[in-house]
């Protein structure tokens, strides 16, 4: 493999950007010394490059990985793009650098530090979705279906044919915090895009009642005796309890006052 030369790849962080970042580590003959996606460059005494994305390019990089290295292979590439290590980037080029050398070899290549780090990130990436496909909470919002999660990996592309198999007849909108970004079901059609700023919409009468209902069947279903936090936290992590129902604060079950200019002042006659 080629030395690592004093050079950092800037690029525009998406997927396609990221392998133009392959394409061009093979065109120059070089390995960069990192891969830093918008807002995650770092200090360095290195040059950086930035790296222009170009779909003809991208699509040879994309589609020769199932031909030269295997399907799966391509697969893994995407999802290893979605998770939250920092050095991501860098060792997705790296990995793709020993599967073109190896072939279908490389995904067993688990002894290597690159495959390693990318095999155990896809499969927190897994995990997470797993885990956040049943400690999603929906709210009723105007008859669309609307949740906000804080994950540490971008799931929603993972998360969204989930719940569109689970809720294809719904408008569903599902707010990532983390990442600024919201999937948007509606008559069929499905997108995710970024969303700087959002807020949960005010619930109504129905919805407060329904949260009520779900709070009192949790508090019901548990045995005293066999309380034991620790345990839960094992099965439900904390950092997923502030967008879950059961754990919210009496707030989440109150009427919230309107703004002065949502209320309807009557009519003067004069």
């Amino acid at each position: 493999m080629p030395e690592r030369p004093d050079v950092i790849y800037t690029y525009d962080g998406s997927f396609e950007g990221l392998m133009c970042c392959v394409f061009e580590s093979y065109d120059r003959r070089e390995v960069p010394g990192a891969v830093y996606g918008p807002g995650t460059r770092q200090l360095s005494l290195f040059g950086s490059r930035e790296i222009v994305t170009d779909r003809a390019a991208a699509l040879r990089v994309s589609d020769a990985i199932p031909r030269k290295i295997c399907p799966d292979a391509l697969d893994f590439v995407q999802r290893a793009f979605l998770t939250f290590p920092a050095e991501k980037e860098l060792d997705t080029l790296l990995f793709l650098r020993l599967g073109f050398t190896h072939g279908r070899r490389v995904m067993d290549m688990l002894h290597n530090d690159v495959v390693d780090r990318l095999s155990k990130a896809v499969r927190h990436l897994g995990q997470e979705a797993h885990l956040l496909s049943g400690f999603l909470r929906f709210s009723d919002a105007g008859g669309a279906l609307v949740a906000q999660i804080t994950p540490k990996n971008f799931v929603l592309p993972v998360l969204a044919p989930h719940f569109i198999a689970r809720y294809p007849g719904e408008n569903m909108l599902i707010y990532d915090k983390t990442h600024q970004s919201a999937f948007f079901y509606h008559e069929g059609k499905m997108k995710i895009c970024p969303v700087e700023d959002f807020t949960m919409p005010d619930p109504d009468e129905e919805e407060l009642k329904f949260r009520k209902l779900w709070k009192l069947f949790y508090n019901t279903i548990g045995i005293k005796e066999r309380y034991n936090p620790k345990c839960r936290m094992t099965h439900m992590p904390k950092r997923y309890w502030e967008n879950m129902t059961e754990f919210a604060s009496d707030s989440f079950f109150k009427s919230k006052p309107k703004r002065i200019d949502q209320v309807a002042l009557p009519h003067h006659k004069g």
